[in-house]
């Protein structure tokens, strides 16, 4: 009698031994579907990347699938951002990032500056690809569109800020607006600058670039300045996303202006700290106070609690101040109040601070 053995494969193998623990154990669903698609999760939104793209020598640009939990979370709308996580020699690390796509598309489009410190942009500079899987939390940020679209709109950007404005610009061209639209971008050189050639190829939108570096091969010479506008309606909103002095520079001139940075604010350490007790209390850890922020304090006790964009934006850092006071360093907001959530990577303490980290 001859006997048929099939042979199975190892990736069968692992299902069926994982549905046996399904249906025998206390495990989630979650830990079983991921092992068949990683971003078939119910409760943790995840994206596949389906596409890459490095359209400069210092950029790449990652086209994002989300899976339904991130779906079922608050509709994205333009100009606000995400955060992405992703495993990075071992620890995961979190980073806050604009989507440049259109209000409603399926898609998430990400165009990642790359910084020479940049220890996640280098990451997915040099290791992404399509098939990856990364985590995303929900959209924030009251960087947006107005509801009631204005009618003359002046969009600035510097470098890697230019992804908000575009998907602010692609969601007013797909809505068919017959707006009068100046868009401004600020680079290092053409070849460094995103969406050159997408913006050239936009009917109705009168582009304008400046080039720090290639001066020459740009229509525009020097800083943001009232002669850069002077082919320019008057616009009835502005918005502007770069780095911290073009933002200032813009708002000088429009002070009502809508804006974003994220470069990270520069901070003093005080010539006097506290000298109050920081108590992480669910590690056991006391150090005194040096005047630096709560979460620089933590890391530099050996704690590594979780934190993304370092600069009060993406919420990651959040934890729970059981008790004592600190100082938000960007806005200058002291908060007393106990059993209380704060941004440790912008808090400093004030006096004796105790942390549930």
């Amino acid at each position: 009698m001859f006997t048929q053995t099939k042979t199975l494969s190892l990736r069968d193998r692992v299902l069926r031994s994982s549905l046996v623990d399904l249906l025998t154990g206390p495990h989630g669903v979650d830990r079983y579907t991921e092992l068949v698609e990683p971003t078939w999760t119910l409760g943790d939104a995840r994206a596949k990347v389906v596409a890459v793209r490095r359209q400069t020598l210092r950029s790449v640009t990652l086209t994002l699938e989300p899976n339904a939990a991130f779906a079922a979370g608050p509709a994205f709308r333009a100009g606000q951002h995400v955060n992405l996580t992703l495993e990075v020699d071992g620890r995961r690390q979190t980073r806050c990032y604009s989507p440049a796509n259109a209000e409603g598309d399926r898609l998430l489009e990400l165009t990642i500056g790359v910084h020479d410190e940049g220890l996640v942009s280098r990451h997915l500079y040099h290791n992404a690809r399509p098939g990856m899987v990364v985590g995303l939390d929900g959209v924030g940020g009251d960087f947006v569109l107005p509801t009631v679209r204005p009618r003359a709109v002046l969009f600035v950007s510097g470098g890697s800020g230019i992804t908000p404005v575009m998907s602010m610009l692609r969601t007013m061209r797909d809505e068919g607006s017959d707006r009068d639209i100046t868009f401004i971008h600020y680079a290092r050189t053409p070849e460094e600058a995103c969406y050159r050639d997408e913006l050239a190829a936009t009917p109705g939108v009168r582009v304008l670039h400046g080039y720090s570096r290639s001066p020459e091969a740009g229509g525009l010479r020097g800083y943001f300045g009232a002669d850069h506008l002077a082919d320019a309606p008057t616009p009835d909103a502005v918005f502007v996303c770069g780095p911290p002095a073009l933002v200032e520079a813009v708002r000088e001139h429009f002070a009502d202006a809508l804006f974003e940075s994220f470069v990270p604010p520069v901070f003093a350490v005080p010539t006097e700290a506290s000298g109050g007790t920081v108590a992480f209390a669910d590690s056991g850890v006391d150090v005194i106070d040096d005047g630096r922020s709560l979460l620089e304090q933590a890391e530099a006790a050996g704690l590594k609690p979780e934190s993304g964009c370092r600069m009060g934006i993406c919420h990651t850092c959040t934890r729970r101040k059981t008790s004592g006071a600190v100082k938000n360093r960007i806005t200058g907001a002291v908060s007393a109040a106990d059993e209380e959530d704060v941004q440790i990577c912008v808090s400093v303490p004030v006096g004796d601070v105790e942390l549930s980290l």
